[in-house]
């Protein structure tokens, strides 16, 4: 069975709330979708805003590899001739290989929504399809809201398709644009619809009610032919069905090639970097490309694990470009520290003393409010240093903070660090926007001329997180810092009642980290 994908990331996916892409990034965002096997890109709606007719012009000039860029627009208005519509030229002078139209499949939207009569609906979607495909092109006819009309209406709803069958269609796109069906639903509705047209069918989910890879599988068990979706799961309102999980699931789970192996193992960078594109986080437990769809935290997941990867993971992680994690919390066992102790090259046995100290004190460090999840970095620093197998590259003797502020203008928050380096004792003063950003530049300016290496660390992300809120401003506080350099990313943690110490505790952990290598 052949299934093409059809992605309308850049079309449907753009209606996000939160996103806004450029014609820079729609072009980025196409070659990687290009790249990751789509048959079809659809481009945007040209009749609707300049942005998507200059994509269209820019598009022509990338050499893509596997897909066919789409022009999207609405059957003909009612009422007008179809050479005359404006949305019609706009969307032919596209010039694109393949087109999608969407017409109304339920009554109730062509009398309320359109206003117009039902025969007129026929009519317009009939003779749109018709006039796309004597210009030669491939039409995908988006039967809009087809499952709501089929339930209020099923003969109208039929008739529709039957129109753009009659008129020249390649795929009778059947579309789910509330996100309403459960897939028991869809199977019996597209079984009862599937005798009655001879032309491919296709499927176009939303996910308002968390269903839409699961019809959009159900669809396919059924021997529909044409998957539309978006990556990540983009859409409007509660988005469209993700690709990230519909593409290994129909290549996996069905057997369908519908991309290649190679192409597959691209999905998990693919997925991070148009999350990157849109601005938006990806969340880590998305299923199959998120960064905890493998990571195991539980001791006896662990030791199962290390034994035979599938005892508790579904496919292989490196099938879809992800990778195996172990994360070491108060819900680890042995085996977590072990996996985790290995990784960092360190030699540790099983049942020593050194193990059991070590698990001892990350359950209290976890009781008192460390999380290493999102501080692995920090963790590592722990063990080695536990283990005797580093020591400290300096060691603060003290630090003053100021905060200046005169009138209207903003503060300044000066800082004056202490350090006792190489034996000597040195101090620096530092000014920043805030408190954690002067503490830096005064560490900087003592560390750097004897540790070069730190220049190149860069602070990427910094949180805060009130651990017991009952406490008001006495809570304690875990701060996590992400810190990057050219070739690599890393988190650390740290814990306090005062943000300024669990601040300070963190960023010595993320420069640290860089001088153990």
């Amino acid at each position: 069975m052949e299934v093409k994908l059809f992605d309308t990331t850049l079309r449907d996916g753009a209606q996000t709330e939160g996103i806004s892409f450029s014609l820079e990034d729609k072009l980025k965002i196409a070659k990687l979708l290009d790249e990751l096997g789509m048959h079809y890109i659809e481009g945007g709606w040209p009749g609707s805003n300049p942005k998507d007719i200059e994509f269209f012009k820019a598009i022509k000039k990338v050499p893509l590899k596997n897909a066919k860029i789409v022009a999207f627009s609405s059957t003909r208005r009612p009422n007008v001739a179809v050479e005359d519509d404006k949305n019609i030229a706009t969307l032919l002078a596209a010039e694109t290989p393949a087109v999608a139209i969407f017409g109304k499949c339920w009554d109730f939207h062509v009398t309320h929504a359109l206003r117009t009569t039902l025969p007129e609906n026929l009519a317009m979607i009939k003779d749109t399809v018709a006039y796309a495909k004597g210009a030669g092109k491939v039409v995908i006819f988006d039967a809009e809201h087809f499952f709501d009309g089929y339930k209020n209406n099923p003969q109208y709803a039929l008739k529709c398709l039957q129109a753009a069958e009659e008129a020249g269609a390649d795929v009778l796109c059947l579309c789910d644009t509330n996100g309403t069906m459960l897939a028991y639903q869809a199977q019996k509705i597209i079984n009862e619809v599937k005798p009655k047209v001879k032309t491919a069918l296709g499927i176009h989910e939303h996910n308002d009610s968390a269903c839409a890879v699961s019809v959009t599988g159900m669809a396919v068990h059924c021997g529909v032919t044409h998957v539309q979706g978006t990556i990540n799961g983009y859409g409007e309102r509660c988005g469209n069905a993700d690709f990230c999980a519909i593409i290994p699931i129909l290549k996996l789970k069905a057997g369908i090639d519908c991309v290649s192996d190679k192409q597959l193992q691209k999905l998990t960078e693919i997925s991070r970097h148009i999350a990157e594109i849109a601005n938006l986080p990806q969340s880590a437990h998305q299923p199959f490309v998120g960064r905890s769809a493998f990571s195991h935290k539980g001791g006896i997941h662990v030791s199962a694990v290390s034994k035979h990867p599938g005892t508790y993971e579904h496919i292989k992680p490196e099938s879809v470009g992800n990778e195996r994690r172990v994360t070491v919390s108060e819900l680890s066992g042995i085996s977590n520290l072990l996996v985790k102790a290995k990784e960092y090259k360190v030699d540790l046995k099983k049942g020593s003393e050194e193990a059991k100290e070590l698990i001892k004190i990350l359950k209290n460090m976890e009781h008192q409010g460390y999380s290493f999840e999102e501080g692995e970095a920090s963790f590592e620093l722990l063990l080695k240093r536990t283990l005797g197998l580093i020591k400290p590259f300096f060691t603060l003797d003290d630090f003053i903070i100021e905060t200046h502020k005169e009138g209207d203008q903003p503060p300044v928050v000066t800082a004056h660090v202490k350090l006792k380096v190489a034996g000597k004792l040195k101090e620096a003063t530092g000014t920043g926007d805030g408190p954690i950003n002067a503490i830096d530049n005064a560490l900087r300016k003592v560390l750097e001329d004897i540790y070069p290496q730190i220049k190149s660390v860069k602070l990427t992300d910094y949180k805060v997180r009130v651990l017991d809120s009952t406490a008001g401003t006495a809570a304690k506080v875990r701060v996590i810092i992400s810190s990057a350099d050219e070739t690599r990313s890393w988190g650390t943690v740290g814990v306090s009642t005062n943000v300024i110490e669990a601040s300070w505790l963190a960023l010595v952990d993320s420069l640290e980290y860089k001088l153990i290598g």
